[in-house]
């Protein structure tokens, strides 16, 4: 195949959830039983499945949104906010009832927590999916899913994306335990520290105990790992390589959604022909620029911050 059409951009499919965000943010957390007067409140789009979906059209992809939103307030909310990251919603099911939910919680350090309630999203089925899947056969080359959906959704959706021959990838988040067959139809997985240490029992604390989870998840089948490890960057994890993406120096306001960032423009980069170094570099950086704002799908980059991000850090990852 011509360099110049391996390089093409081709689309990403992502199954996930979808809610309205509503943040708050505090000085600090409340404990139990304690009301404490925060400094400010926003109501955004959000949901692992939507934030990626942004992130992935943000970064010039053709993003397919498989998912399913509520019939209430929050609707509009949601289609106005995918469709002005250019995200394709022909596979955006409207259900009756309430939207999903995400209350957030974020401090002065920049650290959250959070509550999400699925509503909606409990409507997600395998019917939709392969609908989906086969509307967008031959154009969608990535597949991109996360564990706020059902799991056994989450793992049809895997198993399908690969009888299509895509590359999948899956965001173990939040982290769930899944059937052991499952995980050698991930092309991909992406988990930040405390996933990985919970899926595979390897408390992860350093670059060390990142490789040993990351071969955790190759010895099961899948056939790269990406461990993203915060401020320490993120390490790749092959049967042929280990390499460590550093990380990006920026000042961080509020961490949700750098996961989100970083899947979606993987998924992005990936489905652009990117090699994996390259795509997972790219994410790093996206996922970076997302904690220098507040709010989730607010804070997810476009491609243009992404690149003069990389152009200014040049440095290739460094083998270990």
């Amino acid at each position: 195949m011509p360099d110049s059409d391996r390089a093409a951009p081709r689309g990403v499919a992502v199954v996930g959830s979808v809610t309205a965000d509503l943040t708050t943010f505090s000085g600090r957390l409340p404990v139990p039983g304690e009301t404490i007067l925060g400094e400010d409140f926003t109501l955004v789009l959000g949901g692992k499945g939507a934030n990626q979906a942004v992130a992935a059209g943000r970064a010039g992809a053709e993003a397919s949104f498989i998912a399913c939103v509520g019939s209430d307030l929050f609707h509009d909310l949601i289609v106005d906010g995918l469709t002005e990251a250019g995200v394709d919603i022909a596979h955006l099911r409207t259900v009756p009832g309430p939207t999903g939910i995400a209350h957030i919680r974020v401090d002065a350090s920049a650290q959250n927590d959070i509550v999400m309630v699925p509503l909606a999203n409990a409507a997600l089925s395998v019917a939709q999916i392969d609908a989906a899947l086969g509307a967008l056969d031959g154009s969608a080359a990535v597949l991109l899913t996360q564990l706020e959906i059902p799991a056994e959704l989450a793992c049809h959706a895997l198993r399908a994306g690969r009888d299509r021959g895509m590359t999948v990838v899956l965001d173990p988040a939040p982290a769930a335990e899944l059937p052991e067959d499952v995980w050698a139809c991930v092309d991909v997985v992406t988990p930040n520290e405390s996933e990985a240490s919970l899926l595979t029992g390897i408390p992860v604390v350093d670059a060390a105990s990142a490789k040993a989870a990351g071969r955790w998840f190759l010895a099961r089948g899948a056939r790269a790992a990406v461990v993203t490890l915060a401020g320490a960057g993120a390490l790749l994890v092959t049967d042929s390589e280990v390499e460590l993406i550093p990380p990006f120096p920026v000042t961080p306001v509020d961490t949700t959604a750098a996961g989100d960032a970083f899947s979606g423009y993987l998924g992005a980069a990936l489905a652009a022909g990117e090699p994996l170094v390259a795509a997972a570099r790219r994410a790093a950086a996206a996922g970076a620029l997302t904690v220098t704002v507040r709010g989730a799908s607010p804070s997810l980059p476009h491609a243009d911050r992404v690149d003069a991000l990389l152009a200014a850090h040049a440095a290739p990852g460094v083998r270990s």
